[in-house]
């Protein structure tokens, strides 16, 4: 018998794939289809800084005042109006989920600034959060700030929804740090209990008839897992929070690279979002049968079989494998 079991946040899972923070948690019915596909947790749809806040006023407002009075600049912002507000049915959503699922329920906040609305994350653990994954989408626009001023915004966030609750949160990460493993190091100090690699910005694109900005959001496909297999190798062993891969989670083979690289969990969502649910089960299925052929017996045995630590300077390592790679590659077709 196959032991997918593993542990994350100090919660004990029945299965290493997660259904992550999509559309699809926001309907009970989905969240019990996700849970007999055999999810072995999952993270509830974003709670927006901005929907405790002022229902939408606060991103009004910055549209408005942002824009240069072109009406084709002003299509880079997003239109507000559409969007679903409600943090306390936020709350009953939480607390009807936990009712009626049997697997882990995971809040998520999302937000940027230091204020009164991580207070709600003791409001998210009232209602029976398992835990919390804070997301923080922060894009930075000015010439003036500098990266330590942005890195400490981050801390500050963290800190302060830390000492709001007792139950176990998790931080959703972006690529994009000067120095990855420094800031992993430093939410560790602060005592987070997991690290989501990684978060997706959301990029725009121009249409040149219409003139205006399209706002597209692009599923991930599996070649998006290498960045997070890359960093996750590199971080395993060498900080105390457990290690998550949300982005690029698509087959049983990307089930299994984030396992041997150093993930706990591997988190899925445009995978159910283009595929359907019952495409959890398919994934599950065929990672135990791959198991079964090679004689691995547990998620456990393989846990980390791939990360980086045993390299003595990883740095080194990168930087020759970066020059060996680029200096030995020899093109498919003959260059005239």
């Amino acid at each position: 018998m196959i032991d997918l079991r593993t542990k994350y946040l100090g919660l004990q899972l029945r299965s290493p794939i997660v259904a992550s923070s999509s559309p699809l948690c926001k309907n009970l019915d989905k969240l019990s289809a996700i849970e007999e596909a055999g999810a072995g947790a999952v993270v509830l749809h974003s709670l927006f800084e901005e929907e405790i806040t002022g229902e939408g006023e606060f991103l009004e407002r910055a549209i408005n005042q942002a824009g240069d009075g072109t009406s084709e600049a002003n299509t880079f912002f997003p239109d507000f109006s559409g969007v679903e507000i409600g943090a306390k049915g936020y709350l009953e959503h939480i607390r009807k989920a936990k009712k009626r699922l049997h697997i882990p329920v995971i809040g998520s906040l999302n937000g940027v600034s230091n204020g009164g609305w991580t207070r709600y994350a003791k409001d998210i653990e009232a209602a029976g959060a398992d835990a919390l994954e804070l997301n923080i989408y922060l894009l930075p626009a000015t010439l003036e700030r500098e990266s330590q001023e942005i890195e400490q915004q981050y801390c500050d966030l963290v800190a302060s929804v830390r000492s709001q609750v007792r139950i176990p949160v998790a931080v959703k990460l972006a690529p994009y740090f000067t120095s990855v493993p420094n800031m992993a190091a430093r939410l560790d100090r602060l005592g987070v209990q997991g690290l989501v690699l990684f978060n997706r910005f959301y990029q725009p694109d121009i249409d040149i008839e219409a003139l205006s900005v399209e706002g597209t959001l692009q599923l991930s496909t599996s070649e998006e897992l290498r960045l997070r297999l890359h960093w996750v190798a590199i971080l395993c062993g060498r900080i105390r929070p457990d290690l998550a891969i949300t982005g690029g989670v698509h087959t049983f083979e990307d089930v299994l690279k984030g396992i041997m690289a150093g993930a706990k969990i591997t988190m899925m969502t445009s995978a159910l979002l283009r595929n359907g649910i019952g495409h959890l089960a398919q994934v599950q299925k065929q990672l135990v049968e791959w198991m079964e052929e090679h004689e691995y017996e547990s998620v456990r045995q393989m846990y980390g079989s791939m990360k980086a630590l045993a390299v003595a300077d990883p740095a080194s390592y990168e930087r020759a494998n970066y020059v060996h790679l680029l200096s030995s590659y020899a093109p498919r077709f003959e260059l005239r």
